[in-house]
């Protein structure tokens, strides 16, 4: 007894029109405030809507213009182009300021992640209180990474989806050097007592060794 083979067919209704889908992924991204991921595009669209492309698209028609598609790590999200950045100040006017203590701790994250505690405290030279991480974990900064394979097995820390969202990054690579942290003073220009050779190190090395910095 042979088999009769039949058509494959995935679906009982065909996929929209690509520049339909291009609308739905539109709307979708307008609407919601956090980046939203392909994934989750695929599973609030029809079956057979291929979002990634839609996505694609929608980047070239929106070069140039008052907003842009971008990318914030793994999510897409509409965000105002970046130059003009300017007219929304009054908007984004920062209502608490970060200590330095903090500053300090969440540059080290975003720059030595997957850190802990202790090798913050190493960099930095000086304790780290539970209220500085507190603080950047409500914020939603930083968070809990993987578990170090050392004695102990001590938690990591990690920068987070919203930390590059919030300064317009697609990933923990976009960051600027550590010169410019330091001009911009979000960096001790002095380095903390005992520091001095591994300040040094990073800066001479820092474009080698900035991929080793955030290998997956």
């Amino acid at each position: 007894m042979t088999k009769t083979e039949t058509p494959a067919n995935d679906s009982l209704f065909e996929a929209p029109p690509m520049g339909e889908q291009e609308r739905m992924v539109e709307a979708i991204l307008f609407a919601t405030a956090d980046p939203v991921s392909v994934t989750e595009l695929t599973g609030r669209m029809p079956h057979g809507c291929d979002p990634a492309e839609a996505i694609a698209n929608l980047r070239k028609r929106y070069e140039g213009r008052g907003v842009n598609i971008v990318k914030v790590g793994d999510a897409w999200a509409i965000r105002t182009a970046g130059d003009l950045g300017f007219l929304m100040q009054k908007e984004t006017v920062e209502t608490r300021k970060l200590s330095r203590a903090a500053i300090e701790t969440l540059a080290i994250v975003a720059y030595h992640q997957p850190v802990t505690r202790a090798e913050i405290e190493e960099i930095r030279g000086v304790s780290v209180s539970r209220g500085t991480v507190d603080q950047l974990i409500e914020l939603e900064w930083i968070r809990f990474g993987r578990r170090k394979m050392t004695p102990g097995r001590p938690v990591t820390f990690v920068v987070t989806q919203g930390f590059l969202d919030h300064f317009g990054l697609e990933n923990a690579r976009d960051l600027p050097g550590l010169k410019e942290l330091r001009s911009a003073g979000l960096l001790e220009n002095r380095p903390p007592p005992g520091a001095t050779a591994l300040g040094e190190a990073e800066d001479a090395d820092e474009d080698e060794n900035q991929s080793e910095l955030f290998e997956d």
